[in-house]
């Protein structure tokens, strides 16, 4: 069936649904989102059609007849029994308003398709009902007809729309058996949605939260790294301090030894002094002479060992202070890396309960 012939008169958005075959008491969502749901004139065959295609299928194919009825279950639900496709279709809408304005729509075309028919059966003149529909409900883009191959079997006699006793009865029944939980249903399924988008974003957030964790991690690990090598060289370190202080030792056994020498050599000076200066018998010039360049050169060598001395003392405090800044370089990094281990260990930790709390 050509579009030419076919055109959409009402167009409007909505969740389509079908009864369950089996149970005739549950709705089977036709999908995930809503759907366009249109009403179609022929002004060819004077027939009316709701249509809804979902990807390249036509989820709704329903010609309305004069004797279908569109039941509001809810405000914003509403549901009719199709007996040619053997099923009860329902739309959920976004508003009540739109809810009103598709059932109004249905009121009128299955007035058109009733005066259609009578019109058929009298023999007069088949008219065209769609002219006196608003022409603002028109969609703006073209809508692309449902028809597939074959459907030209869809559309039969007038007469064959009009059900039985049992058939009725029928009817009757599905609707009252698909209207059941309607309401229920209808609180459950939007309760469900905000849920599902209330955990979309959570999920979001999580994955976002652990790629953060992941990047922490990261930089905790390689900072981890960084400080093990510089305990590892600072224990190296540490461990190479005793032979040099022991080295350190034989300095200050020096010291002692250069502290007694001096001693001594002061005792020498003093008693050279007092030889010297007490009185003596003839005493040599030569001899004198002598003395006196021992005691110069004595004095020499006492200033050069003092001089020794505290060279060796300023090298003994700059060596213990070097050591005692190690060791506390060494207390500082051993404290960051426990720090660093400790924040590892409740980052694996918190990882591990959203990895079990994840779905």
């Amino acid at each position: 069936m050509s579009t030419a012939r076919e055109q959409p008169i009402f167009s409007t958005r909505a969740h389509v649904f079908q009864i369950d075959p089996a149970t005739k008491r549950n709705w089977i969502p036709a999908g995930k989102h809503a759907l366009t749901v249109s009403y179609f004139y022929d002004a060819t065959r004077n027939v009316y059609r709701i249509i809804s295609i979902g990807g390249a299928k036509a989820i709704i194919n329903s010609t309305v007849t004069p004797n279908m009825t569109f039941t509001k279950t809810s405000q914003k639900f509403g549901q009719w029994a199709d007996s040619r496709a053997n099923t009860v279709y329902g739309l959920g809408f976004a508003s009540e308003q739109h809810l009103t304005q598709f059932a109004e729509k249905f009121q009128e075309v299955k007035e058109a398709a009733r005066l259609a028919r009578e019109k058929s059966q009298d023999g007069g003149e088949l008219t065209s009902p769609a002219l006196g529909l608003p022409a603002h409900q028109v969609p703006p883009s073209p809508l692309v007809s449902a028809n597939g191959p074959g459907d030209e079997k869809l559309f039969r006699s007038q007469s064959a729309d009009v059900p039985g006793p049992a058939e009725r009865e029928r009817l009757k029944k599905m609707l009252s058996e698909g209207s059941v939980g309607e309401v229920q249903w209808e609180a459950e399924f939007f309760a469900l949605q905000d849920s599902n988008n209330k955990l979309a974003g959570a999920l979001r957030e999580a994955n976002a939260a652990a790629a953060q964790w992941r990047q922490q991690l990261e930089a905790q690990r390689a900072e981890a790294e960084r400080l093990r090598q510089r305990v590892a060289e600072l224990e190296a370190q540490a461990a190479t301090e005793p032979p040099s202080g022991s080295e350190k030792e034989g300095p200050g056994q020096s010291l002692e030894q250069l502290e007694a020498l001096v001693q001594t050599k002061d005792q020498e000076i003093q008693t050279l002094k007092s030889q010297t200066s007490g009185p003596r018998e003839a005493p040599d010039a030569t001899e004198r002479e002598e003395t006196q360049q021992k005691v110069q050169d004595l004095e020499t060598r006492n200033a050069e060992l003092e001089h020794q001395l505290r060279a060796m003392e300023r090298s003994l405090e700059e060596a213990r202070a070097e050591r005692e800044r190690a060791r506390a370089e060494v207390g500082r990094a051993a404290q960051l890396l426990d720090v660093r281990l400790f924040e590892l260990s409740e980052l694996r930790e918190g990882l591990a309960r959203l990895a079990e709390g994840a779905p």
